[in-house]
């Protein structure tokens, strides 16, 4: 298989969300042109990211949406559980871990650290927040396979470094600094200031909405 870019497979989320609200709808097929209106692209890109994968659905019939459903959730690997582990007991760190979707979707958070205590020894929803020293010994105890970073900027490298010694080969990074990590971990970063100064910029600049921009030169070439 071809490699695969970040951004196709960013799309292939976007499908998968426009499919599950289908699916609850009761509705049993879709075409690309529709899975393209719903995501803010085109019909040929929809095509050409699902064909990284395989064939899917029949021309002039469009995709079955529960076949299509199940295959994409195969592909991002959502066909299991995943655990998971959060480091960072503040504001984000709450949000993120009541938000239901995670579970959902097999991502289950199963242990909480903080460096404050204050907040060891908190009960979040059947967890109790433990401290940050006991780091290692518990991903390894509890087999964690993600880890969730939600801690100071400062704090954010020393705390990747001891995810990876203790084996964890995913992180999910939203502390706002770069982040080093060797080339066997897959590190992800969301970084909420860039993502707001990149709407502000859309909307200075008079970009229109909806996931669609106007195209450039180099977008066109």
């Amino acid at each position: 298989m071809k490699k695969v870019s970040d951004s196709t497979v960013t799309r292939l989320s976007l499908y998968l969300r426009i499919l599950n609200e289908l699916n609850e709808q009761g509705l049993s097929t879709v075409s690309s042109e529709e899975l393209a209106r719903r995501g803010g692209t085109t019909a040929a890109q929809v095509r050409k990211d699902l064909s990284f994968f395989g064939t899917f659905g029949k021309r002039g019939l469009g995709y079955a949406v529960p076949d299509l459903l199940e295959r994409l959730r195969a592909i991002l690997g959502l066909g299991r559980h995943w655990r998971v582990a959060l480091v960072g007991a503040g504001k984000i760190g709450s949000a993120l871990f009541g938000y239901q979707d995670f579970r959902r979707q097999g991502f289950h958070i199963v242990a909480v650290f903080d460096a404050d205590e204050r907040k060891v020894g908190q009960w979040w929803n059947g967890l109790q927040v433990l401290p940050v020293e006991d780091l290692e010994d518990v991903l390894r105890a509890e087999g964690i396979e993600i880890v969730i970073v939600a801690v100071p900027a400062e704090a954010a490298q020393g705390v990747v470094d001891r995810v990876v010694a203790a084996g964890v080969r995913g992180i999910l990074n939203f502390a706002p600094t770069k982040l080093d990590v060797p080339p066997e971990v897959t590190l992800k970063s969301v970084n909420m200031t860039v993502e707001l100064e990149g709407l502000s910029y859309a909307l200075s600049n008079g970009e229109r909405s909806g996931g669609k921009r106007r195209g450039t030169r180099a977008d066109r070439s």
